[in-house]
């Protein structure tokens, strides 16, 4: 039997993003997080301070304490974090109809060459698998 992962909670949008910057850039302290999303969000210093203060209580990132600007790291992966979306996804707007989900997606947004081959490539292993 395969070992169930604790499920973390799932991240608001503010958090997301917040992902989004530790993940692409591994490690960062709070002004490095803030700087990165003050263009975009408009949010103030304390603010970032306090979602990431969030997002350690829930798990959802690291801290290392051990200097005197905290350093944080996402606790959950890209990859994990995206599959638990997509499957929220898939049950409440998709009736947990995956095809459905990807009818819709590859029917409302023009495909690169490169992700159709892809695709196929995926099809092609499921449809062997399947076999």
């Amino acid at each position: 039997m395969k070992a169930q992962l604790p499920i973390s909670p799932r991240p608001t949008e503010g958090e997301l993003e917040i992902l989004h910057v530790l993940w692409a850039r591994d490690a960062c302290t709070v002004r490095e997080v803030h700087d990165v999303l003050r263009p975009d969000v408009g949010t103030g210093y304390t603010t970032t301070l306090k979602l990431l203060q969030v997002m350690h209580a829930k798990g959802l990132v690291e801290r290392d304490d051990s200097q005197r600007a905290h350093v944080y790291r996402a606790a959950v992966s890209k990859e994990r974090t995206q599959k638990r979306f997509l499957v929220d996804l898939v049950q409440r707007v998709f009736e947990g109809s995956s095809s459905q989900l990807v009818l819709h997606a590859l029917g409302s947004q023009q495909a690169s060459r490169e992700e159709l081959r892809a695709i196929r490539s995926l099809l092609n292993k499921l449809d062997k698998d399947a076999s």
